[in-house]
């Protein structure tokens, strides 16, 4: 089993027409998500403060999302950034969803 740490795994999920590659986050990369979700609660919860999460969480887990811009995902469709970052969670076995 030993060889097999440190090995990348990724799914393909869809998104907006197509299909996006999105990598199985480690327990590492979880645990600092994490740190990110309950920094970003803390204080007065506005707009801003939850589309950084959602750029955060894109960013670190769809394959290509870290060369996107602030301002490109804000030309992005909301709606469909939050249901790919819930299948981020659920492809990494945080969430309740199905990863497909």
């Amino acid at each position: 089993m030993k060889h097999l740490v440190g090995k990348t795994m990724t799914q393909k999920v869809p998104f907006m027409g197509d299909e996006v590659e999105v990598k199985k986050l480690t327990v590492g990369e979880i645990l600092e998500l994490q740190k990110v979700i309950n920094a970003s609660q803390k204080g007065k919860q506005d707009e801003e403060k939850q589309m950084k999460l959602l750029r955060d969480i894109l960013r670190l887990a769809v394959i290509g999302a870290d060369d996107i811009s602030d301002e490109e995902f804000s030309n992005s469709p909301s709606g469909e950034l939050s249901e790919l970052s819930q299948k981020v969670v659920a492809v990494s076995g945080m969430g309740t969803t199905e990863g497909n």
